[in-house]
This record gives C-alpha cells, structure tokens and sequence, in this order.
C-alpha cells in the first residue's frame, strides 16, 4: 500500500527529529498507540466526523491504561485533526526504521513452530548478528506450519532452515529427476 506509506513518510520523519533527544521514549509510546490504534472499531470511531480529538485520546489512554506523554497527545491531536490516524501504525514501521538506521540495527522476525526460551532466543539472535553482520532487534512470532527449525526475516532478506523449507527442496529435486 504505497500510499499509506506516503502519507506516513512526512510524520515519521517529523516526529524522529522533534524525538531525536529521546528516540527510545518516543519509540516506546509511539509502538504502544500504534498497537491500540490498528484496532478497526477505534479506526472508524476515529473517523467519525462527531468524534472529537478529545474523545479518541481518551479511548487511546483508557486503553493504554496510563497517561499519554504531552508529546503522544500532540501528536496524535494532529494526526486526528489531518485525518491520518489510520496511518499511524505505518508511521510506526517508518519511525523505527528510521530510529535503526541511526542505530546501526534492524529488525528481524524469528518464525519458529515451537515457543523459544530466554537463552535459545539470546544464542540465535547472536548467531543471526555475525550472520546479518548488523546489530539486530530479534522478536519471534509461531508458526506450527513450518513443523520444524526457524525461519528469520531481515527486511528483505530471509534465512530459512525450517523442516517446510527444506520438504519443499527435496519435492522440487524429486519433480526435476
């Protein structure tokens, strides 16, 4: 969806430099709104032309359970006042890209069909690290249908090592003899 992507652009990189001082704060409410906000009932109340900005940063904080920072609720105001909340969780994906990029880190998604462990996860990530030779912020998401192994997404680069992946191999090697 290119244009969400567009229209995200401008306040991505608006709120990284208004955030610069404190990305990881910024980093950390922007994710929490953005999770809260991609909810498709508090989309369409957002963008009910009766429904104050008031109103939807009080839904938004009720369901945060705490207080918004003062830069949170101006930002959202804006957002809500230009009609562009139902970018926001695009504008979160832009703004942590932009926040690794300084950083020197990505992020990369861990399939795996079975939960992973504190420990194993810490051994993986760091073998992905020398593998990806880039710092990286590891979270891992189950997918029973890979029946083994993990798959890792790096942007646009994929490892895959699950039991699937490699079924699929040896079907394609089979189909070619």
């Amino acid at each position: 969806m290119a244009e969400l992507a567009t229209i995200a652009r401008p306040y991505a990189e608006a709120l990284f430099k208004a955030s610069s001082s404190d990305l990881a704060g910024a980093g950390a409410w922007l994710e929490q709104v953005a999770a809260i906000a991609s909810n498709p009932e508090l989309q369409q109340f957002a963008d009910n032309p009766k429904a104050t900005p008031e109103q939807v940063l009080g839904v938004i904080a009720g369901a945060n359970g705490s207080p918004l920072p003062p830069a949170a609720n101006n930002f959202l105001t804006a957002l809500l006042e230009n009609g562009r909340f139902t970018a926001l969780p695009e504008i979160a994906k832009q703004f942590r890209t932009l926040a690794n990029a300084q950083s020197g880190s990505s992020d990369a998604v861990v399939y795996s069909a079975f939960p992973i462990d504190a420990s194993a996860l810490g051994t993986v990530a760091a073998t992905l690290e020398k593998r990806f030779g880039r710092k990286l912020q590891v979270t891992v998401q189950q997918d029973p249908s890979l029946i083994g192994g993990i798959r890792v997404v790096v942007g646009d680069e994929v490892l895959d090592t699950s039991v699937k992946a490699r079924l699929e191999q040896m079907k394609v090697a089979l189909a070619a003899a």
